[in-house]
């Protein structure tokens, strides 16, 4: 069997409302219309029915279930089951409307030898405030490129090797997983895609924007300090 190029790497819990929305944006892009490509749903135990909905794509992707956790760590166990040049991480509830996102993102990563490759941010269905807040992120996100790269693990494309070199997502940290694996990399190996995915406002509503925009500031404040992000905050993940 041919080696796969790449593998979609797809963390869960209680993802029934909104995994199948992405699952059928990913029908719908034309690089999996013309590969086998692997998605490994690594899922922290659900109580509801998203293994259900997972099931009934089963026959039009190729899909496989793995134990998983908090989200670093169903993040490294879906890449240490895969086997591929690149891993694309997504999370379950964004839904990518341009069937040419990954194929794109692929062709960025080969064609200038890059070890990571991200998107930016839409909240079409948010609040203004929400709105705002994700047009930032996508400012701030730009110009990380000129000091530590940053990513979210919304949408985070890795070649393998690299992923494997710097260890993974730090299962230690209780935020900002995705920013501190991606600014061990390189600027001059870091991209950035044209376009964007869709995301919910969900995190906003359940823990609260002001306090979503603290754990940000903290993130950019204490960057360099890696056991601030092992601290438990009251607040955050109540």
């Amino acid at each position: 069997m041919k080696r796969p190029e790449l593998t979609i790497v797809i963390p869960t819990k209680n993802e029934e409302n909104y995994i199948g929305k992405l699952l059928n944006s990913l029908l719908q892009q034309d690089y999996l219309a013309n590969t086998e490509t692997p998605i490994i749903v690594a899922d922290a135990h659900s109580t509801d029915k998203t293994r259900e909905v997972i099931s009934g794509y089963q026959e039009k992707l190729n899909i496989k279930i793995v134990e998983g956790g908090l989200p670093s760590y169903g993040r490294n166990q879906g890449a240490k089951n895969s086997d591929s040049d690149f891993i694309l991480f997504v999370d379950a509830d964004i839904e990518i409307k341009d069937p040419t996102l990954i194929t794109r993102a692929i062709n960025l990563i080969k064609k200038k030898n890059l070890d990571c490759v991200t998107t930016y941010l839409k909240c079409p269905a948010g609040t203004w405030l929400d709105k705002l807040i994700y047009f930032l992120n996508n400012i701030i996100q730009f110009f990380s490129r000129l000091v530590a790269p940053y990513a979210s693990g919304m949408f985070i494309l890795f070649r393998q090797q690299k992923f494997n070199e710097l260890g993974g997502f730090d299962e230690k940290a209780y935020y900002a997983e995705d920013y501190l694996l991606t600014k061990k990399v390189a600027f001059k190996k870091f991209g950035i895609i044209k376009g964007h995915i869709i995301v919910t406002n969900r995190r906003f509503q359940k823990t609260g924007r002001w306090t979503v925009v603290k754990m940000f500031l903290h993130t950019a404040l204490k960057s360099w300090d890696k056991k601030h992000f092992y601290r438990y905050r009251k607040g955050y993940f109540d």
